[in-house]
């Protein structure tokens, strides 16, 4: 193990794609965003959010979306993905990891995200638990190909990384800790 603690990252790829439908609410990264229709799903179907439980459950070697929260469950009925992170989150903690940081790119003809990706950064990073600056999310379009680029649905590929918890050993403290018991 290196000075600094145990350095090894671990990296996962997310992707979620739902279709548009009217009547409900669309809901990105935790942030409801003006428009028309809503994603089509049974938890609030936040496919952003969705790609990166995917791509953080990637990297601790731990399934995917469909095996920890499986379609069809009465319970999932409307929940908020990003209650369903928080839960991705513990179970990383019980595995002795965190996350480290998250790269996730939306693809919808419209709405324009642009505006929404400060809240939706901010949403996300308390969840993970990390600063703002380590949620990056972009927006693109799927230049009028397919059924994305006829704005029938939206969907989001993300990246992330985890890092080992650092552990700390019994009676031994760190050199910052011992420092500041002793004033110096």
């Amino acid at each position: 193990m290196s000075p600094g603690g145990d350095l090894r990252v671990r990296v996962g790829v997310g992707f979620d794609l739902h279709p548009l439908v009217a009547g409900r609410p669309l809901i990105l990264g935790g942030v409801r965003i003006p428009f028309e229709r809503g994603l089509d799903g049974d938890s609030d179907a936040d496919v952003l959010t969705h790609g990166i439980l995917d791509a953080l459950l990637g990297a601790a070697g731990e399934g995917d979306i469909g095996t920890h929260f499986g379609v069809g469950r009465p319970e999932m009925r409307g929940i908020s993905s990003l209650v369903l992170l928080e839960r991705v989150v513990t179970l990383l903690a019980a595995k002795g990891y965190r996350p480290s940081n998250v790269d996730a790119t939306v693809i919808a003809e419209a709405p324009r995200i642009g505006p929404h990706i400060p809240a939706m950064r901010k949403a996300l990073a308390a969840v993970l638990r990390i600063d703002e600056d380590r949620v990056n999310v972009k927006g693109t379009t799927a230049k009028g190909l397919g059924w994305l680029g006829a704005g029938q649905g939206i969907a989001a590929i993300a990246v992330a990384s985890v890092v080992p918890v650092p552990t700390r050993r019994p009676g031994v403290s760190s050199h910052r800790t011992r420092r500041a018991r002793h004033g110096r």
